[in-house]
C-alpha cells in the first residue's frame, strides 16, 4: 500500500513553475528611434521574459518586436525567431533596415536554413512551424506577430504551438485585437506564455455551464483579481497617453463609413429544397445562404465598386474581397487593378504589396486573409472598399486598420457594399465594432489602474493540501478534504455502498489545487492518482458489497489529436481495467441513454451535414455508464455478502421483480399507440409516448425512419432534442433518466454556483434501492453538491461524503442539513404511542 509520502511526492510532481528568464535593460541600451511608449514597453517585456503586447494599430509593435529580439540575443546569446502571417515579412525587413539600422532579418523555410543563417533574428510563417520542421526549441527567444491565431483553444495551431514552444526561455505575443469579453482568448495567451496553465486559470476565475460545452462566465466577485492577474503579464495600450506620454502624431483623422445597399433583383431568386421560390433572400440564415448570396451578387457589387473608384480618380483604393470569382470580376471591370492571390509566387506577391504600400499602384485587389494583418497601407491610401462582407469581425476590423493607423493624414473613407439580404450581417459587424471600441476603452483603464508592474502573481499559485473540515448530523457526515487522505483515515469494512461519479480524467478541474484529480496532464496521470484512492475504497467497503461508479467516455476532437475526426477515449473500459487491477470484482454495467441531438448541439461532432458528406467518419452518441464492482465476501461458496441486501417477498413480489428486471412499467388499461396518434401528438408528449411504444413492440427500423420522416416533413422533428429515440427493453440500459433532476436545479433557484457534472437523482435512487438496506452507510468520495448522501438520507439510509472544493462543500452541507432535518422531524404518529 502506498504511503502519504508517496502521495505528496505525486502531487508535487504536478507543479509546473515557469522559469524566470527576464533581465533588466537601461533606456540607454535601446535604439534612440523608439518612441517613449515603445521604449518602456520593450524594457517591461525584457524584464518579464514572457509577456504579451496588446497595442492598438499603428503604435509600432513591429519595431518593438525587433528591438526585443535584438536585446534578448545580445544579452542571452542564441537566435530569435519571429513567427508571422504570410504577407507581412516585408514590413519587418523594411522597419529593421530603415528605422533601426539593422540588417534585414532573413526569412527561413526549414530548420536547416535557420541553423545556417548568419543573422541572430529570423523570420518564418505559422505554417512552417505548425506543419513544417521549424523547431522553436532551437531558439533563445520566440515572438508571435499577430498572435490572435492562438485565440481558439481547440485549433491545430494552438495545440501544436503550446507543446512546441514549451520551455523556450523568452516569449513574446503581439496582437492589436484581443477582446476583453473573450476571456478564454487571454487565457490561451497565458497558457502559451507559461504564465499559468489554462486549466488553472479556468478553474480560478470562471464558472462553467454544465448544460453547454465551453460556456464560461467570469465570477463577478473575481473580476478584480482576474484583471490584476492579466496586468502582470499583458500590456494594453490604445494611445501613448495611456503610459503618460504625449499623443502628438497619434491622433487619427476622421473616419467615415459609407454604406451602399444593393436592392434585390439583380438575379433570379433562389429556390428552396422542395422547389418553392423564395420571395426574399436572407443571407443571415446560414453560411450556405450567405455564400449563395455572394455568388448571385458578384456582378452588381463589382459594378458598384467601379462606380466608387471612378468617382475619386486621384485616390488610391484597396478592394477587399473574399472569393476568387470576385477577384476575377474586379480584374475584368478594372483592368488597372493590381491583384494578388494565394497560389501566386510569394516574391511577386511581396513586390506587389510593397508597390501599393509606397504609392506605385493606385488600385489593389486583395483578400483579408492575405493582406488583412500586419500590412501598412496608410502612407498613400485613405480609401478602402469592402466588395463583400461576412461575419468575421476580427478580419473586418484588421482590414480597416491597414489604412486607419499612425501616419495617416487624410480622412479615411470606408465603403461597404452589401445586398438587401446581407443587411443583418452588416448590422452584426457594426454592432461588434461599437463593442470593440467600448472594450478598447476598458483595456485602457487596466493599464491606468495597475500600471506596468501590476500585482504580484505569487498569490495566483495553486495550493496543495487542505485544512480538513468535518460536519456531522444525525444521518450524515461530510468532510472537506482530499478524498485520498480522508479515506485512509476511515475504518476498514465500514461502508455498505460506495456510489460516486468520478472525475472524467483531465476533462474538468474543480478546484485550483494540485490535489484535484481533474488537474492531471493526461488520462495516464489521472489513473496514477487514482492508484492512491482505489485500494482505500476497497479497504473501507464491507465484504460482498457494491461499488457503483458513474462514468462516461470522452470525446477527443480531431483538431486536438491531429486525426481530423472526432474519436472516443473508452474511459469506461479503462476504469474497468483499473478497478479490477485493484481487487474489485466487475459484475455488470448499466447504460444510461443520452439524447444524441442535445449532445451534438454541445459538441458538433455528429452533425447531419457531415454525415451526408461522409458517413464513414460519423460515430454515435456517448451514453453514460454505471460500472458495478463488488468486494468479494468472506465466504465465496455462494458469494453472499457478509451483510446481504435483503428484501422480503411480501414487500418485493415476484411481479415487481419481473417488471424491474425487464426495465419498464405498464399501467392497467394501457394500449399501444397508433402511428396516426403519434403524428398528431404534441411534441412535448411525443418523446415519452414513443419510448413506451418502442419498448412494447417488435422494432422495425424502416418503420421508425418513416415515422421520423413524416414528423420532419410536418416540422415536428426538433433540432434541439430527440423525440423518437428507441426505447429500452432491458435493465442493462436505462432510457428514462430525467437529466434535469439534479441538485443543480435547486442551485439555480438559489442563484448559487452550478456543479460542472451533476449526477442525476434518478440514477442515485435506483442504485441505493438495489444495493443497500435501510439504515446503512452510503459513501461518495467525490461528493460534489451532496447528491449521493442527500438521496441516501431521503431513502432512510445514512450518507457520507468527501469533497475538495470548499464552495461545493458549503452548499452540500446546506442540502444535507435540510434533508437530515426533514428525515428526523417528528410527526403526529410519533406522539401516539402504544401506552395510550
Amino acid at each position: 500500500m502506498t504511503n502519504s509520502r508517496d502521495y505528496t511526492g505525486f502531487l508535487e510532481s504536478k507543479i509546473e513553475v515557469a522559469p524566470v528568464s527576464g533581465f533588466e535593460v537601461s533606456p540607454g541600451e535601446l535604439s534612440p528611434v523608439l518612441k517613449p511608449h515603445q521604449r518602456d514597453a520593450v524594457i517591461w517585456a525584457c524584464r518579464g521574459g514572457r509577456r504579451g503586447l496588446f497595442e492598438s494599430f499603428g503604435l509600432g509593435k513591429t519595431v518593438q518586436e525587433l528591438e526585443w529580439c535584438r536585446l534578448v540575443t545580445q544579452k542571452q546569446g542564441g537566435k530569435a525567431l519571429i513567427v508571422l502571417p504570410l504577407g507581412v515579412r516585408q514590413e519587418f525587413r523594411h522597419d529593421a533596415q530603415t528605422l533601426l539600422n539593422m540588417d534585414p532579418p532573413e526569412y527561413v523555410r526549414t530548420m536547416d536554413e535557420a541553423m545556417r543563417a548568419d543573422g541572430s533574428i529570423l523570420l518564418t510563417n505559422y505554417e512552417r512551424v505548425r506543419d513544417g520542421d521549424i523547431d522553436p526549441q532551437g531558439f533563445t527567444a520566440a515572438c508571435l506577430d499577430e498572435a490572435s491565431v492562438l485565440r481558439s483553444f481547440g485549433s491545430k495551431t494552438y495545440q501544436t504551438f503550446l507543446d512546441k514552444f514549451k520551455g523556450v526561455p523568452y516569449k513574446l505575443v503581439c496582437t492589436a485585437t484581443p477582446s476583453p469579453n473573450r476571456y478564454k482568448e487571454l487565457i490561451h495567451y497565458a497558457g502559451f506564455l507559461e504564465v499559468m496553465d489554462t486549466g488553472q486559470a479556468l478553474t480560478r476565475f470562471f464558472q462553467r455551464d454544465s448544460t453547454k460545452a465551453n460556456n464560461l462566465t467570469l465570477y463577478p466577485h473575481r473580476e478584480e483579481d482576474f484583471w490584476r492577474w492579466v496586468s502582470t503579464w499583458a500590456l494594453f495600450i490604445s494611445m501613448p497617453s495611456d503610459m503618460g506620454y504625449n499623443d502628438d502624431g497619434y491622433a487619427l483623422p476622421p473616419l467615415r463609413v459609407q454604406k451602399h445597399l444593393l436592392r434585390d433583383g439583380f438575379d433570379e431568386l433562389p429556390s428552396e429544397k422542395d422547389g418553392q421560390v423564395k420571395f426574399l433572400r436572407d443571407a443571415a440564415v446560414s453560411l450556405s445562404d450567405a455564400a449563395q448570396e455572394k455568388n448571385h451578387s458578384i456582378a452588381a457589387r463589382v459594378q458598384k465598386a467601379k462606380e466608387i473608384v471612378d468617382s475619386d480618380p486621384d485616390a488610391h483604393f484597396i478592394l477587399w474581397h473574399d472569393l476568387e470569382a470576385e477577384r476575377k470580376a474586379i480584374k475584368k471591370a478594372m483592368p488597372n487593378a493590381v491583384d494578388i492571390y494565394g497560389s501566386m509566387d510569394y516574391d511577386e506577391r511581396e513586390r506587389r504589396v510593397m508597390d501599393f504600400s509606397y504609392g506605385k499602384t493606385r488600385l489593389f485587389a486583395t483578400k483579408k486573409s492575405l493582406s488583412g494583418s500586419g500590412c501598412n497601407f496608410q502612407r498613400y491610401c485613405h480609401r478602402a472598399i469592402f466588395v463583400g462582407i461576412d461575419y468575421e469581425f476580427n478580419d473586418f476590423i484588421q482590414a480597416i486598420h491597414r489604412i486607419y493607423r499612425f501616419l495617416q493624414t487624410e480622412e479615411v473613407i470606408i465603403d461597404i457594399i452589401y445586398t438587401e439580404a446581407e443587411e443583418q450581417i452588416l448590422n452584426v459587424l457594426l454592432e461588434k465594432w461599437k463593442q470593440h471600441d467600448h472594450l478598447q476603452e476598458k483595456m485602457r483603464q487596466i493599464l491606468k489602474k495597475y500600471g506596468l508592474s501590476g500585482a504580484q502573481s505569487s498569490s495566483m499559485k495553486r495550493t496543495m493540501g487542505v485544512k480538513q473540515v468535518k460536519t456531522e448530523g444525525v444521518n450524515f457526515w461530510a468532510v472537506n478534504d482530499d478524498c485520498v487522505l480522508y479515506t485512509r483515515q476511515m475504518a476498514e469494512n465500514s461502508v455498505d455502498l460506495i456510489h460516486t461519479s468520478i472525475p472524467f480524467s483531465n476533462h474538468y478541474e474543480y478546484t485550483p489545487s494540485y490535489n484535484d484529480f481533474g488537474h492531471n496532464e493526461s488520462t495516464e496521470r489521472f489513473f496514477e492518482q487514482m492508484d492512491f484512492l482505489s485500494p482505500e475504497l476497497l479497504r473501507v467497503l464491507k465484504p460482498g458489497r457494491v461499488f457503483a461508479c458513474h462514468v462516461k467516455d470522452r470525446v477527443l476532437f480531431g483538431n486536438v489529436t491531429g486525426t481530423g475526426m472526432p474519436t472516443i477515449e473508452p474511459f469506461h473500459a479503462l476504469c474497468i481495467e483499473h478497478y479490477m487491477r485493484h481487487g474489485f470484482q466487475y459484475f455488470g454495467m448499466i447504460t444510461v441513454v443520452t439524447d444524441v441531438v442535445r449532445e451534438n448541439n454541445q459538441t458538433y461532432r455528429l452533425g447531419w451535414t457531415e454525415q451526408c458528406k461522409d458517413g464513414s467518419k460519423m460515430g454515435v452518441g456517448c451514453p453514460e455508464y454505471i460500472l458495478l464492482f463488488r468486494k468479494l465476501p468472506t465466504d465465496t461458496a455462494k458469494a453472499y455478502a457478509d451483510v446481504p441486501v435483503r428484501k422480503t417477498k411480501d414487500e418485493y413480489t415476484r411481479a415487481q421483480w419481473q417488471l424491474d428486471a425487464h426495465g419498464y412499467w405498464r399501467s392497467s388499461g394501457n394500449r399501444l399507440v397508433s402511428k396516426d396518434e403519434l403524428l398528431s401528438m404534441p411534441i412535448d408528449r411525443l418523446q415519452a409516448v414513443y419510448r413506451r411504444l418502442s419498448r412494447d413492440t417488435v422494432y422495425d427500423y424502416a418503420e421508425h425512419v418513416r415515422l421520423a420522416k413524416e414528423l420532419d416533413r410536418d416540422g415536428r422533428l426538433p433540432a434541439t432534442f430527440m423525440v423518437v429515440a428507441p426505447g429500452s427493453w432491458t435493465d442493462e440500459v436505462w432510457d428514462d433518466i430525467n437529466r434535469m433532476r439534479t441538485l443543480n436545479t435547486t442551485q439555480s433557484r438559489r442563484r448559487q454556483e452550478m456543479h460542472v457534472c451533476p449526477l442525476q437523482l434518478d440514477i442515485v435512487e435506483r442504485i441505493i434501492n438495489r444495493y443497500s438496506n435501510p439504515g446503512e452507510l452510503v459513501y461518495d468520495p467525490f461528493g460534489g453538491l451532496g447528491t449521493v448522501p442527500v438521496t441516501a438520507i431521503r431513502m432512510g439510509r445514512r450518507g457520507g461524503m468527501c469533497e475538495l472544493n470548499p464552495d461545493y462543500y458549503r452548499d452540500a452541507i446546506g442540502y444535507l442539513q435540510e434533508a437530515d432535518f426533514k428525515q428526523d422531524m417528528p410527526t403526529l404518529f410519533d406522539f401516539v404511542g402504544g401506552d395510550q
